[in-house]
């Protein structure tokens, strides 16, 4: 919460920006850079985006969502490291496991997937968001295998595989002591009353959803630029903040149409509650690459998939001697904007220079 407080504030320190050609200048505090502030991932997105766009295959795109029962979320609110790590392995070994299964498709399949532990309203919903190209590379390398056009894997068979991967590598955690529980969930440390508590959503079916594929690469990069750098609510959903509390928009998904569109207000503590639910531990991976896009073999994957594909692999681009220059033009004129000062955390500028247009490099 410092952090975003502080976030483009004198409190980080800054510099001041001159226009190269009408001489304009204006004032730059610098970012707190962390993850879960609204104001600093678009920049963050643009670069992740530009890594990820050379690795798209001219194939359609799956998306794929596993979400944890209410029953077992309540287990990961205390236990955000090993839960929400379990849901990712989980998940993942799901759809390798079905794809490779050659009464599915047979193939190995690549993944890209992104945590998110929200729904729309702030509160707990643990769940992973998955990017899967329409088909995978068959065993041995020796050709390329296509799902069919609308269809990736059977959501039902993706649903209890992953339900029983879930609860006994979950029972496992419990027994190796690596759960901890407290206030009203503190009776779960009992292994008989922890095997209870999850007893009715062994029988429950635990919701996999697959939607139909996107509709070519640069759509699947538009759906990546929302998803893979948001936080539990922007700055855009923000509507007012008084006495009354927060007031903001959000989507009720039990309607349809425009009553989907909803308001609520919430007390400043409460709104700052379920803000903070979604505080990811230090260090902890919210986007991850699996099967043909894991790790070190991701490029060989993905040059041997474009091969077997018949299209040409993607051309490394030389990296330029100097980095872009990403600052806004001037808005009066469009110019170049330079750095004229820095200034140090808790620093004010100095007072505008009167004589700045005396400064050969920015008279017109």
């Amino acid at each position: 919460m410092t952090a975003i407080e502080n976030c483009r504030t004198a409190a980080l320190g800054g510099h001041v920006e001159a226009c190269e050609d009408c001489g304009h200048w204006r004032i730059a505090y610098n970012s707190c850079r962390n993850r879960h502030c609204p104001k600093c991932q678009g920049a963050a997105a643009r670069t992740w985006l530009a890594e990820r766009e050379a690795d798209l295959l001219p194939v359609g795109y799956f998306h794929v969502v596993f979400t944890l029962p209410s029953e077992v979320a309540d287990i990961a609110w205390q236990n955000k490291a090993v839960v929400y790590d379990l849901l990712f392995r989980a998940a993942s070994e799901a759809v390798l496991t079905i794809g490779a299964d050659p009464q599915h498709l047979g193939a190995r399949v690549g993944i890209t997937a992104v945590l998110h532990t929200w729904g729309s309203a702030m509160m707990h919903h643990p769940h992973v968001h998955m990017i899967v190209p329409g088909g995978g590379i068959a065993p041995g390398g020796a050709r390329w295998i296509s799902s069919r056009p609308a269809f990736l894997l059977p959501v039902r068979v993706l649903g209890a595989l992953f339900r029983r991967l879930f609860l006994n590598r979950l029972i496992q955690l419990h027994d190796a002591g690596r759960l901890a529980f407290f206030g009203s969930a503190a009776h779960l440390t009992d292994r008989r009353a922890f095997v209870r508590h999850l007893s009715p959503v062994r029988k429950k079916r635990w919701v996999v959803y697959a939607k139909p594929p996107f509709a070519g690469p640069q759509a699947v990069l538009a759906y990546l630029s929302r998803y893979t750098h948001r936080v539990a609510i922007s700055n855009r959903r923000l509507i007012a903040f008084d006495e009354h509390g927060v007031t903001f928009g959000y989507k009720d998904y039990r309607r349809d149409g425009p009553e989907r569109q909803r308001v609520m207000t919430l007390a400043t503590d409460e709104f700052m509650r379920r803000f903070l639910l979604h505080v990811l531990p230090r260090g902890f991976h919210r986007i991850r690459h699996y099967g043909l896009l894991a790790g070190s073999s991701r490029k060989a994957n993905l040059a041997l998939a474009r091969e077997l594909l018949g299209v040409a692999t993607a051309a490394e681009e030389p990296t330029p001697e100097d980095p872009p220059d990403l600052r806004p033009p001037c808005p009066c004129c469009g110019g170049h904007m330079i750095v004229i000062e820095t200034f140090q955390r808790w620093q004010q500028p100095r007072a505008p220079p009167m004589a700045l247009v005396l400064i050969p490099e920015l008279v017109p």
